[in-house]
């Protein structure tokens, strides 16, 4: 029996199909020079935005899809599957700006934001990490004064990703330096033009090499007061916590997609390989192994899928999520040790995709919250 995703229908059947077969065919070709160049050129972002990759939960007024977040997951599982080296900056574009955007834009910021997103034409970030931070965000130390008809932004931001390509960043600041969670804004800085601003180095991570994470720098960069997410200041930190579990998720659904597809071209790769006169998959320990595996991907799926659920209900909650993000990549992580180890020394070469995959999976366990702060966060609902 195969199993099918309780979210998919029809329509998605449909879309996936013709999506995966452009990934493989006409942008997973691109993907070695990705690698080498650090970021995913903004030719491929125009190519997802012609295909209604970009934003596809967008309503259609806005010039999207009018979709659920059932085609927000569908996009992230296809690109860990096909082409993962583009899978982390468009999560981050679909699954986090595009949502803050739809929850708390005004209707002339979705109308002059959201159109270009879903075109590809504007890239989005978000800027909550400060260097020497973390998890702690009502530390944030960035700083927006208003002077005049502006907000005045300094500070810095790190382990931005898309950072280097983005046009539209959400920055995390503190309006009010006197308060903590009740002193933060969201504001939405427009980079081309944009004084003050710059981009620091596009940073040299051991995995993830295609996805552009930087440093962003602002002094005295100015941002005018209608970019401000919300009706009112002080209402960032609110903003980020119910936003956070769509993001959690996001994270997971590439976690256990990346999961499905190391123990499938695991299993591939031992069938094929011999050793001791037989093929691999015959010895006890790859066949448990893979096992194992397997059924963990597989308990995976039905959580993520329970999840994916309760978001296209608004319902999804913030230690299910937490729940989700935890589980599911300690789950990645592990599987790409296991599955690397079953390749033998093949695995440690780079031009093997499970030695990419492995590298890949460790940042999991930390950005978006590191699985620490997920238990404790578990925790405190015991």
């Amino acid at each position: 029996m195969v199993y099918r995703s309780s979210w998919m229908t029809e329509e998605l059947d449909l879309f996936r199909e013709s999506f995966r077969r452009f990934l493989a065919t006409t942008l997973a070709p691109r993907a070695e020079q990705w690698r080498a160049d650090k970021r995913v050129d903004r030719e491929a972002w125009l190519a997802l935005g012609e295909i209604g990759a970009l934003c596809p939960d967008v309503p259609e007024e806005y010039g999207g899809l009018g979709g659920t977040f059932g085609h927000v997951a569908a996009v992230i599982e296809d690109l860990e599957y096909e082409l993962p080296e583009m899978a982390s900056p468009i999560a981050v574009h679909n699954g986090i700006v595009a949502q803050y955007v739809m929850a708390y834009g005004s209707e002339e910021q979705k109308r002059r934001w959201l159109p270009g997103m879903v075109r590809g034409e504007l890239i989005g970030a978000i800027a909550m990490t400060e260097p020497g931070g973390g998890s702690d965000l009502q530390a944030l130390r960035t700083t927006a004064r208003r002077e005049g008809n502006s907000y005045v932004l300094n500070g810095s931001k790190t382990f931005i990703t898309n950072g280097q390509n983005a046009d539209l960043i959400i920055v995390a600041a503190k309006t009010d330096s006197n308060q903590r969670a009740k002193g933060i804004s969201l504001l939405m800085l427009e980079a081309q033009g944009s004084d003050g601003f710059r981009r620091g180095r596009n940073l040299d991570k051991i995995g993830m090499h295609a996805s552009d994470t930087s440093e962003l720098f602002f002094d005295d960069a100015l941002v005018p007061p209608e970019n401000r997410l919300g009706d009112e200041e002080g209402r960032g930190f609110y903003q980020m916590m119910e936003q956070l579990p769509k993001e959690r998720l996001a994270i997971a659904i590439g976690a256990v997609a990346a999961t499905e597809r190391m123990v499938r071209i695991t299993t591939e790769y031992v069938k094929d390989r011999n050793a001791f006169g037989k093929p691999v998959i015959e010895f006890q320990n790859t066949a448990f192994t893979l096992a194992e595996r397997k059924t963990e991907a597989l308990i995976g799926r039905v959580f993520l899928d329970w999840c994916i659920e309760r978001v296209i209900a608004g319902e999804l909650d913030q230690v299910t999520a937490s729940m989700a993000k935890y589980w599911t990549t300690d789950k990645q992580v592990e599987t790409a040790d296991a599955c690397l180890q079953l390749h033998g020394g093949y695995g440690y070469m780079r031009e093997y995709e499970i030695a990419r995959r492995f590298v890949d999976a460790r940042v999991q366990r930390i950005y978006g919250g590191t699985n620490e702060i997920m238990k404790v966060l578990i925790a405190r609902s015991l």
